[in-house]
């Protein structure tokens, strides 16, 4: 069975001010370790990353479209959903 995730990430800019990324992949670890080498999305690239939150799911189909509705989502809905 294949796992599907959906995550966000607190991104860093170089003069502290920070931003969320929102991604889905089938490999939590491995694209984390992607975004903190340099080697994930360009928004990324340079940056300090962390993760804050994510979800499960068990078809890319749902995660792609959580990922695309978590994208429209302003800022302090965000925050809302990393809180809880």
């Amino acid at each position: 069975m294949s796992v599907f995730y959906v995550y966000i990430l607190e991104v860093s800019g170089k003069k502290g001010k920070k931003s969320y990324y929102t991604g889905y992949t089938n490999n939590l670890h491995r694209r984390l370790s992607e975004h903190r080498n340099g080697k994930g999305a360009k928004y990324c690239r340079s940056k300090k990353v962390e993760l804050k939150y994510f979800e499960t799911f068990t078809d890319r189909k749902s995660a792609m479209k959580r990922e695309v509705e978590i994208k429209s989502y302003p800022r302090q809905k965000k925050r809302e959903l990393i809180k809880n």
